[in-house]
């Protein structure tokens, strides 16, 4: 059964990881990597990657992206989201917090926060505006 609005939208709110697709490139399948995302009901998502990575090339070569979140309990359930890209702006601590705010316990944030600024070089926030929308709740499978 496909989800509400309102239901898909709270449920890709939840910190889920995605799996994050784009266009590969010419003779490439998609590039498909996990990713953590932040997203609030009627608002853009947005996510952290590398300015050099082959995902932010990939990127800003499509204009666009899209992301995949599911569960399997307690009923089997997807939200599926694309759009286009709507800004890409150097990330900073605190967007870098902010996400790992999202995924981890609150005793962990700071630790992971100083480990990403040394170890993940110079980061970027893109930023999509949900167009597309494929949802489901399979029930219990």
């Amino acid at each position: 059964m496909a989800l509400s609005r309102e239901e898909r939208e709270q449920f890709l709110a939840e910190p889920h990881v995605a799996a994050l697709s784009v266009d590969g490139g010419a003779g490439r399948a998609p590039l498909t990597v996990p990713i953590w995302y932040q997203y609030e009901p009627g608002g853009d998502v947005w996510v952290l990657t590398g300015l050099h990575s082959r995902k932010n090339e990939r990127i800003k070569a499509a204009g666009r992206f899209s992301l995949m979140v599911d569960r399997l309990e307690p009923t089997v359930r997807y939200v599926s989201v694309e759009g286009p890209v709507v800004e890409t702006v150097p990330a900073t601590v605190e967007a870098l917090r902010e996400m790992a705010a999202r995924y981890l316990p609150a005793e962990k944030v700071e630790g992971y926060v100083d480990f990403a600024r040394k170890s993940h070089g110079e980061q970027i926030v893109v930023r999509m505006r949900p167009e597309r929308w494929v949802s489901s709740d399979l029930g219990s499978v």
